[in-house]
């Protein structure tokens, strides 16, 4: 994979966090190793969250009003940060989510079209 490529997945990894950590916490509060495992979980194992990616977007995201954090206990009884997602995280996760539905759906019919460009000599 060359240098190019590898900048444009981590750019769509980057893109798609927020919306994933919104979508993870509208099911309710949990610490960042709850976010990073359930995204894990429910996609198969397919996405695996870096720390170097998740708590800087979780911070991000506080930044901006959408999620909020308080120090809790952990299921093992340690100290732990838990986030929640706030009312302007709702209202941001809706805007997010139909934003991103349009584009799949649009890559989608691009990637499964069998009609050739006017352009192609074919």
């Amino acid at each position: 994979m060359g240098a190019d490529m590898a900048a444009d997945s981590v750019e769509l990894l980057q893109g798609t966090l927020d919306l994933l950590i919104l979508k993870t916490l509208s099911w309710g509060s949990t610490h960042g190793y709850g976010v990073a495992r359930w995204l894990q979980d429910v996609t198969g194992d397919v996405l695996h969250i870096e720390e170097g990616s998740l708590y800087p977007a979780l911070h991000r995201l506080e930044k901006r009003g959408w999620i909020a954090s308080e120090w809790g206990l952990s299921e093992n009884k340690r100290r732990a940060k838990y986030y929640r997602l706030t009312p302007r995280g709702r209202q941001q996760l809706r805007a997010e989510a139909s934003t991103w539905a349009a584009f799949a759906a649009a890559v989608s019919t691009v990637l499964t079209s069998s009609e050739q460009p006017s352009w192609a000599n074919g």
